[in-house]
């Protein structure tokens, strides 16, 4: 069970780190607004030609991975609860790295996450 764990928080880590990149890119990309969108073609060259947005996606392919090798493994009831703590670490991160500024709610909402995935990893 161990080296499972390891495996499900490593494709947590993993996917936290693609969305951190992905919000990094598209910051970078800029806002997509309804004229964007209008030129569907430019933008999506714009979005796929971020570096950044780019490794996120290549971050995400790789925990699917190791998505893939948990599910192989464990039950997908105890598996998936344990995803949560990927909000849990997106909340944290974005706060530290992309200086997003997090709510007492919010904080409030990660722990009782953390909560939750806890008492589901007793099982």
């Amino acid at each position: 069970m161990t080296k499972s764990l390891i495996l499900i928080f490593l494709s947590i880590a993993i996917a936290v780190a693609g969305q951190l990149c992905l919000k990094a890119g598209m910051e970078r990309v800029g806002r997509i607004s309804a004229a964007s969108l209008s030129r569907p073609l430019e933008t999506s060259a714009r979005v796929v030609t971020t570096p950044l947005v780019v490794l996120g996606l290549f971050f995400y392919a790789l925990s699917a991975v190791f998505w893939l090798v948990v599910l192989s493994r464990v039950d997908l009831s105890f598996a998936y609860p344990m995803v949560g703590l990927s909000y849990v670490l997106v909340l944290l991160f974005s706060s530290i790295f992309l200086g997003e500024q997090v709510g007492s709610a919010r904080w409030i909402g990660a722990v009782i996450i953390c909560v939750g995935v806890a008492l589901i990893a007793q099982t």
